[in-house]
């Protein structure tokens, strides 16, 4: 299967998009007729010398035409000496059967299952008998071929012998009688040294097979390695020395997978036992969290072409289906427990979503350059560009004017590629060294396969590899100086800790403003309103609230969570795991975490001090949206067809918090019953209720208002 059908390169025209003006494109060339030349006719008086120069060149003739019959024979044999290892005999066993077969159909090398063994030996010994079959009758073909280039030459083959006093084909029939000997001791079952060849059981050779088509794999890979940069014992940096690090420390670091180029696949690195060693327990690796996510994303590739016509209901029923296929198999591995153990050595993880985000890699070198301990810091990048491959790229809605009344006048153009924020970060050279090490892992999703930021996060949140601490933000953000070590004080000064969040709405900046210091008072998130406009279907927005001045002795609690912002110790990830089952949604993540956080026992607090900074991206910017993109995705421009899978996939949110319209009875009566899919993994906790939370943030679910949360404007609850 190519590329473009297995979805390593996803918008390459699949979804009609306007194809590349850039694209390269085969054209094909008229060469010159060649003019026919004049022969001159042979002098009559010159007989004697015509007739050898004939018979020169019929001799050489079937000089050229036997030894291009010897040439295929041998191609043929060697053929047959290779037979076994030509085949596509897989890697260890283990694999499930069914996924086996699946993959096979998509043309991966995967490793042989129990239930395909049998299949194997069959195949072996028809492919043998084939194989003895082909030599044999090429054995008698060019018997046949000689025998009658003998007998009907016989006299030119005398006259030769007159002219030259030897045969000039002798040499050539000599290579000829042994290279039927040759083929005759294969036939045999004997080597060029005419010592019997081991007979070897069909387990046996193919075991020797997969042995030595493995080593070849590994020559491959290690040559790939080599190519991208990749080593075998990853170092962590300390300032501009570098400290190896061992797997038991840094487990998710061996094998390393290089966050450059895009789209290099992990299992043609390192191989499919990486993914079978991570759903066994056997050996987690990142390398095989990013091989699961890699594999999902070549089936959504394929799932959107196959429901470019499809409707909203039907489009989502199918999606549930693919994660819990292709994603939920991981996360049944890890359920309760995280993949890595935790290191206790105030690292920090940071979570990114970066939609066609100009402005990542500025904000990672912001990161890593105001960062107190950058050697501690790791950083999990979604990037979800338009790479423009045989596809134009686009703008998002670009403001261009007014109308004679006042009426905005937009227009979306084409534009170049997106840059890849990860590429601009790796290739300065004073930030290289975090590339290298490990502390920056990315995974590339084309622009066609993204659906929204909830889909981005739960990616993300799969990157973390162990470290202490998990911070959540935007691909868009700048930071004070020493923002780590002043966020990790921030969290150990809340009462709750270490079950304590921080979460803010941060201050703006702008392109143009100087370099960020912080220090102004944390935001405080203690306001909710429901949605009146129809695109959001009355969901809970949250907002700010009052403040507490400069001079708190400690943090207080605030009612909710931004997902733009917060900052807690790791653990938060096996409380509250990422929900895989919420695609096309913008509005409805806050509320949902903020409840599912709160009644599994984690208390949100608001710092005290704003230490980062977040560009606040009006609509006049032009930049594009997701929703414009499942608009092209699905043929049906614009936001519409977003908003209706979107209108689905919140009602997963709006059971969680209580709709009176959104009951059990009224999804099945409606036929989404399909939202509630593994519900009891993403909903409220057993530490504390829904009803509580609601009570606690003073919420009336049945009258759909917000009231007053005195304790949050306040700052009396810490």
């Amino acid at each position: 299967m190519s590329d473009v059908e297995n979805g390593t390169k996803g918008n390459t025209g699949d979804f009609n998009f306007p194809k590349s003006s850039s694209s390269n494109s085969n054209t094909n060339t008229n060469t010159p007729r060649n003019k026919k030349k004049r022969v001159r006719p042979l002098n009559p008086s010159n007989d004697g010398g015509a007739k050898i120069i004939i018979a020169l060149l019929a001799g050489a003739g079937a000089a050229f035409l036997l030894s291009l019959l010897l040439l295929m024979s041998r191609l043929e044999s060697q053929e047959f000496e290779n037979g076994l290892l030509n085949s596509n005999v897989g890697g260890a066993q283990g694999v499930d059967d069914t996924l086996y077969e699946e993959q096979q159909e998509m043309g991966g090398v995967l490793p042989l299952p129990n239930g395909a063994w049998r299949k194997q030996h069959d195949l072996m010994q028809q492919q043998q008998k084939g194989q003895q079959q082909i030599a044999t009758e090429r054995q008698s073909k060019l018997l046949e071929k000689i025998k009658g280039f003998k007998d009907s030459n016989m006299d030119k083959m005398n006259k030769f012998n007159k002219l030259f006093g030897a045969n000039p084909l002798d040499p050539v029939m000599k290579d000829a009688h042994k290279e039927l000997d040759r083929m005759q001791g294969v036939l045999e079952g004997k080597q060029k040294n005419d010592k019997p060849m081991k007979k070897l059981d069909l387990h046996e050779q193919l075991a020797d097979a997969v042995h030595k088509k493995e080593e070849e794999k590994k020559k491959q890979k290690a040559a790939r390695k080599k190519e991208l940069g990749i080593v075998d014992h990853v170092a962590l940096t300390q300032g501009d020395k570098v400290a190896a690090i061992s797997d038991e420390d840094a487990p998710h670091l061996q094998p390393h997978f290089p966050p450059l180029p895009p789209h290099t696949m992990s299992v043609e690195l390192f191989g499919e036992k990486i993914i079978t060693d991570t759903l066994s327990h056997n050996k987690p690796t990142m390398a095989g969290i990013i091989a699961i996510l890699q594999r999902f994303l070549q089936n959504l590739h394929q799932f959107l072409k196959d429901h470019r016509d499809s409707k909203a209901p039907t489009v989502i029923n199918e999606y549930f289906a693919l994660v819990t296929k292709y994603l939920v198999p991981l996360e049944e591995a890890y359920r309760d427990k995280p993949v890595f153990p935790i290191r206790e050595d105030g690292s920090i993880f940071m979570s990114l979503g970066a939609y066609r985000d100009h402005l990542l890699g500025e904000t990672l070198r912001q990161a890593f350059k105001n960062a107190a301990s950058p050697d501690k810091l790791f950083v999990g990048a979604v990037v979800q560009n338009c790479f423009g491959i045989d596809v134009t790229c686009r703008t998002g809605v670009e403001v261009k004017g007014q109308d004679e009344h006042g009426r905005p006048i937009t227009k979306i153009s084409d534009r170049e590629p997106d840059v890849n924020g990860i590429e601009q970060f790796c290739d300065d050279p004073e930030y290289t060294k975090y590339c290298d090490s490990g502390q920056i892992r990315a995974l590339y999703v084309n622009e066609t396969e993204s659906n929204g930021p909830t889909t981005a996060r739960y990616f993300a949140s799969k990157l973390w590899g162990g470290e202490t601490y998990f911070l959540q933000a935007d691909a868009h953000l700048r930071f004070a100086p020493e923002w780590d070590r002043l966020y990790t004080e921030e969290a150990k000064a809340a009462k709750s800790y270490p079950k304590a969040v921080l979460s803010a709405y941060p201050p703006g900046f702008s392109e143009g403003d100087p370099p960020y210091k912080g220090g102004t008072v944390g935001t405080r998130l203690c306001t909710c309103a429901f949605s009146t406009s129809d695109v959001e279907h009355h969901i809970i927005r949250i907002n700010t609230g009052g403040t507490c001045g400069e001079n708190a002795n400690a943090p207080t609690q605030i009612a909710y969570i931004a997902a733009g912002f917060f900052f807690a110790r790791a653990e938060f990830l096996t409380d509250v795991p990422f929900d895989p089952f919420l695609p096309w949604c913008f509005m409805g993540e806050e509320i949902a975490l903020s409840l599912r956080a709160w009644t599994n026992g984690w208390d949100i607090y608001a710092p005290r001090k704003n230490l980062i900074a977040h560009q606040y991206r009006p609509g006049r910017m032009g930049l594009p949206k997701f929703w414009e993109n499942t608009g092209r995705v699905f043929g049906r421009p614009g936001p519409g067809f977003n908003t209706q899978l979107q209108s689905i996939s919140l009602k997963r949110v709006k059971y969680m918090v209580g709709y009176k319209d959104t009951t059990k009875e009224a999804l099945e009566d409606l036929g989404h019953s399909v939202v509630l899919t593994d519900f009891q993994h993403y909903g409220p906790g057993e530490t504390r209720t829904m009803d509580e939370f609601l009570e606690h943030v003073n919420i009336d679910i049945e009258k759909e208002q917000c009231g007053n949360i005195k304790w949050c404007n306040k700052c009396l609850m810490d």
